[in-house]
């Protein structure tokens, strides 16, 4: 288990990284008053509703529902986990990280990996560089032309021709070769004997370093110098408590600004299409590593893009992963365009002959996947026929499926009934019957009508409710009506509640309800971004014609009729027609009548939590 960082530790992160000076580096900042307003980075707008409060140390867009505070700015805006964004502001800040309650020894090794890594690709760029045995490989890039800046952007080296290159250097450098083993640079010669030696992974190849999305070095892709070499083409770093090849996109690390900028990235099969596509000014362009593309990949793009267009080679396996691909990233929720080059084309040798404005040209006619597909299968089916048509529709149809998108699905449906000369409702109704046939049976656990659903948007009442808490340092009387006056499970929303417990409790302490709230993020999703727009909504809760007090006694009053009207709904449904039953609801009517003013409908509540 990884270390944990105490919670001093973030709080002096915190400190030392004030939110203005963070978000004013890549944000026009303006001040608003109290405030700081600026186009928000998440969505496309023309008028700022993205706010920021320097005393607070939050930020919050009114437009899109983003916020938070520095750390989650950072995780938002670069598209980082938690720990990235803690390490990065701790480098910001100069501050040494500490881990508590964790193995240390873990995170020693991890750190030595990333040491090993950045090392050896220093090493193996030296040697394309200046050994007179790389002079082949010098060649072959200046053949690609890929040589000069681009190749020192990538990273670029050269694995010496030898069975044990990386072991003398591991050995000269003093490194274990259980640690390069670990790393994926050497294998033993027998995995069953333990006496038989070392020898290097990467012989005789271009190396790519792999990154993270730091720019740290953390595997290795080695291309062959010829066809046709014996073995494969590519040869990539193993999986390694650093490399995780569902979740690594080539070049993201250098594309994700330029995505965030555009909101699409471009999709292609290997290492030089993507080198070739950033040497062209297409600095958005990622590909897999080493695998297939995955929900994990989908998902780390759409923390940057809002859609993808891919680019795959137009042969028969290309078009077919590019349909496939297609569909991974509709199920992720993003949008999908997929360009066609020309037959016998791939990005890196379209862009050598025809140029890069040409190459702009091609993604700019990039059409709908559907739009693809069906130009595919007319290739492959005769559409000229019911058989034909029926397959076509059938292929079609389950890549539209994997939206989850409603309007998405329309559109396609759409294209797709155009397309195939049919009409929407025909595919609709064959949509349907997927998706019975699709559907597997539900246990009786998920069928039950009492389980809780969350609501999108929390009760107007217990939103209004915590507007008022998150506020209540500066009127200290509302807290304590919420603490005497309210069970907290009266709160239907998760985040309302949340909020609600987190106000109670700094009041309490004294201490910034923004502070206990943090930490909360993994039980309740967006309750961050949601305590944030709360905390930044103090001119709706402030009115000179009613005090914060009254306003909450009203809100108090109000949660109580609903509590007392859901229970009489209840008494009502199961038809209680007993003396106490009829008792209880004459005496729920006169509490609701009470519940209409505070000097009325105090004791009633007085009364009833008494009785919690």
């Amino acid at each position: 288990m990884a270390g944990i960082v105490p919670k001093r530790t973030l709080e002096e992160i915190r400190f030392r990284n004030d939110i203005i000076e963070v978000i004013g580096g890549v944000l026009t900042l303006k001040r608003a008053g109290g405030t700081f307003k600026a186009l928000c980075p998440f969505h496309k707008e023309k008028t700022p509703s993205f706010t920021v409060n320097a005393q607070r140390q939050i930020f919050h867009c009114f437009g899109c529902g983003k916020g938070g505070d520095v750390f989650t700015f950072l995780q938002e805006h670069e598209g980082v986990d938690f720990m990235t964004a803690v390490r990065m502001l701790a480098d910001r800040a100069g501050i040494r990280l500490e881990f508590e309650d964790g193995d240390p020894g873990e995170r020693s090794e991890k750190d030595a990996l990333f040491k090993i890594h950045t090392d050896i690709a220093e090493f193996y760029a030296r040697c394309l560089a200046q050994m007179k045995a790389a002079q082949h490989a010098r060649d072959y890039l200046q053949k690609r032309d890929l040589e000069g800046d681009i190749a020192k952007t990538f990273g670029v080296g050269y694995a010496p021709d030898r069975w044990d290159g990386a072991i003398q250097w591991a050995r000269k450098h003093k490194v274990s070769l259980e640690l390069m083993e670990k790393a994926g640079l050497i294998l033993r010669r027998d995995q069953d004997d333990v006496s038989a030696g070392y020898y290097d992974r990467f012989r005789d190849r271009l190396m790519f370093p792999i990154c993270d999305i730091q720019g740290r070095v953390i595997g290795f892709s080695g291309r062959a110098l010829s066809d046709d070499v014996r073995g494969a083409k590519y040869i990539n770093s193993p999986e390694t408590p650093l490399f995780r090849k569902s979740r690594v996109l080539y070049a993201l690390d250098k594309g994700r600004r330029a995505m965030v900028n555009k909101r699409e990235s471009i999709i292609c099969e290997g290492q030089i299409d993507v080198i070739r596509c950033h040497q062209a000014g297409f600095t958005t362009a990622v590909a897999s590593q080493g695998t297939a593309f995955t929900e994990d990949h989908a998902n780390i793009l759409r923390r940057y893009v809002d859609g993808v267009v891919i680019v795959f080679d137009p042969d028969t396996a290309g078009e077919n992963a590019a349909i496939k691909t297609a569909g991974i990233f509709l199920s992720g929720g993003l949008g999908v365009r997929v360009a066609a080059l020309p037959e016998g084309e791939d990005p890196d040798s379209f862009i050598v002959k025809e140029g890069g404005e040409a190459f702009g040209e091609i993604l700019e006619g990039a059409t709908s996947v559907v739009d693809f597909q069906v130009g595919v299968l007319s290739r492959r089916e005769d559409l000229s026929t019911d058989v034909g048509v029926m397959r076509a529709a059938r292929d079609v149809l389950q890549t539209i499926l994997r939206s989850p998108n409603s309007v998405q699905q329309a559109r396609l449906m759409q294209a797709a009934a155009q397309h195939l000369n049919l009409p929407v409702a025909a595919l609709q109704d064959e949509l349907r019957h997927l998706v019975r046939r699709q559907r597997r049976p539900l246990h009786e656990e998920e069928q039950s009508a009492d389980s809780p659903v969350e609501s999108t948007e929390p009760p107007a009442f217990e939103l209004a409710l915590c507007e008022h808490l998150v506020h209540a340092d500066e009127h200290p009387g509302v807290a304590d009506l919420v603490e005497h006056h309210l069970p907290l499970s009266m709160l239907q929303d998760a985040r309302c509640r949340a909020v609600a417990e987190a106000a109670l409790k700094a009041a309490r302490e004294e201490t910034p309800v923004e502070s206990l709230l943090r930490g909360t993020e993994t039980q309740i999703e967006g309750l961050e971004a949601f305590a944030a727009g709360l905390m930044l909504t103090g001119s709706k809760v402030r009115s000179e014609e009613i005090s914060p007090e009254m306003a909450v006694q009203d809100l108090l009053l109000r949660l109580w009729q609903r509590r007392l009207l859901a229970e009489r709904d209840s008494i009502q449904r199961e038809l209680r027609q007993t003396a106490e039953g009829a008792q209880r609801m004459s005496q729920i009517t006169l509490d609701i009548n009470s519940l209409k003013r505070w000097e009325t409908g105090v004791d009633v509540i007085e009364i009833e939590m008494a009785e919690e």
